[in-house]
């Protein structure tokens, strides 16, 4: 283990790490480019790298990506990513009063506690979750990627989960084009020997979060003031102490958060930001929305630890927490490195060196996120018209260099053109990458399941208790979503006229 984790301390990896750190700051900061969007798009350039520098430089970008949202949050009234929000209420309040630089420091000091927070409790759970993971066989295993879909769906698309589970489905459809894992036999191939290797992942999802958003960003006309200079950026101690509970209590929140596929880091932060109201002083509640320390502190520490919380299903299960994770997973896949409940077995060492590049590449990410406001301000200046068209050969090299396929490249237009349209139609896009992940190991293992169940009666079924668990939550998860869409007049009321309206 201590040679693992020495060997993240080579010069090598160390510039790998702070590679992807800086490059996610900045990516995060430029508005309209998601965390999960920097994730798809530099999977092309890990593609080339050894498995450890992979590692490292994924997890920079993941880190960095997630902070970087913070800055134009603050600065200029617009998130650079969607779990800024929260952030944007507040920092950009105090900007106004001159005080973004300290904003920006507040923000800065929650990231490091929240990502060091989300590290302590992955380390210290996921020993418990693989080894009750262990346990999992085929039935087991299909169900957890069932309620990773269904979760993920009704996480992502808040009233209306039957729209995410439609999407998750859509995804599970994409990835059993192919080859089947089992008897090789062509699946919605249509006879063309293209397809005959399956869609590739890495160009869906960077059609998906990368294509798509400038389809959607592009149009927009939006003119934003750029400051001309921040003020000071290091916090006093004092403010920081003050609201080192508050930290804490989101750092946790967010982990678990992270912990629960979809969720993702946007609802992390919305929550630890409503809970932390609820918990402020009278003092403190008054200046909600209005510019209050407390509440960036709380919404900035949420979302970086939902990383470390989102590495826990990752890691133990194979089950993405989100969208980002997914990508991280994609990263791994293409290094032959399977995560789930064997990591330990079949990759020994691996999981502690995950452990130390996520605590390298926090630690760059408070330093690096210092000298960087400066360059990201500058940034801002760059008109969308040009900024997104350069974005698009990012796109099309990261969809080429997995495999060296133009196919692959007309395979990440046609998932951006559908991302884009699903997007109209208020549809998520995230259960539907869960689902291009988790359908191969949902197909695979309902049909071993199945050859092993083929001579058993149900009550052996039924005594597969962990399975029979997972069955009821399965059917819990889909009768809420159900209820939750009919509360919300979403449903369809057969009895009523065929109008259109």
């Amino acid at each position: 283990m201590i040679d693992t984790i020495l060997q993240l301390f080579t010069p090598w990896l160390l510039i790998m790490t702070l590679s992807g750190v800086c490059l996610g700051i900045i990516w995060g900061a430029l508005p309209g480019l998601s965390t999960t969007m920097a994730m798809g798009l530099l999977i092309g350039l890990s593609a080339g790298m050894t498995q450890e520098a992979s590692i490292c430089f994924m997890l920079g970008v993941y880190t960095g990506s997630v902070f970087g949202g913070a800055i134009s949050a603050v600065l200029i009234n617009i998130p650079g990513t969607p779990d800024a929000v929260p952030t944007m209420i507040e920092g950009h309040q105090l900007a106004q009063r001159g005080e973004g630089g300290q904003a920006l420091g507040m923000a800065i000091a929650a990231s490091f506690v929240g990502g060091t927070v989300g590290i302590i409790l992955l380390v210290t759970l996921i020993p418990v979750i693989l080894t009750f993971a262990l346990n999992f066989k085929s039935w087991e295993m299909f169900w957890l990627a069932v309620i990773g879909i269904l979760v993920s769906g009704s996480m992502a698309a808040g009233t209306m989960p039957l729209k995410g589970w439609i999407a998750g489905w859509l995804g599970m459809l994409v990835a059993f084009v192919g080859l089947e894992s089992i008897h090789a036999v062509p699946r919605f191939t249509f006879g063309s020997f293209a397809l005959f290797d399956g869609v590739s992942y890495v160009a869906v999802l960077i059609g998906l979060f990368g294509l798509a958003e400038i389809f959607r960003t592009l149009p927009s006309k939006d003119v934003v003031a750029i400051p001309d200079k921040v003020g000071r950026v290091i916090p006093p101690l004092r403010i920081l102490a003050k609201f080192t509970p508050s930290a804490i209590r989101s750092g946790v929140l967010g982990t678990f958060i992270g912990a629960i596929p979809g969720a993702g880091a946007n609802v992390a932060s919305f929550l630890a930001y409503d809970i932390g109201k609820r918990r402020a002083s009278p003092e403190e509640k008054a200046k909600w929305g209005k510019g209050s320390y407390e509440a960036l502190v709380c919404a900035e520490t949420a979302n970086n630890a939902n990383i470390g919380g989102s590495m826990l299903p990752t890691l133990a299960l194979g089950i993405p927490g989100n969208a980002a994770a997914a990508a991280l997973l994609a990263a791994l896949t293409l290094k032959n490195v399977s995560v789930g409940p064997t990591i330990e077995i079949d990759h020994p060492g691996l999981i502690y060196f995950i452990y130390g590049a996520l605590f390298i590449a926090n630690v760059m990410m408070y330093l690096a996120a210092f000298a960087l406001i400066g360059p990201c301000v500058k940034l801002f200046s760059l008109p969308r018209g040009i900024l997104m068209p350069l974005i698009i050969p990012v796109c099309v090299i990261g969809a080429y260099a997995v495999k060296l396929s133009i196919f692959d490249v007309w395979i990440m237009f046609g998932a951006g053109l559908s991302g884009w349209l699903l997007a109209l139609f208020k549809f998520p896009v995230a259960p539907i990458v869960l689902g291009v992940i988790l359908a191969p190991l949902a197909d695979e293992n309902l049909r071993r399941s199945l050859f092993v169940f083929e001579d058993k009666t149900w009550g052996f079924v039924a005594s597969q208790w962990i399975g029979t668990i997972l069955m009821l939550f399965t059917a819990i998860v889909v009768i809420e979503g159900i209820l939750r869409d009919m509360r919300a007049g979403h449903v369809i009321d057969n009895d009523a006229p065929l109008t259109g309206e």
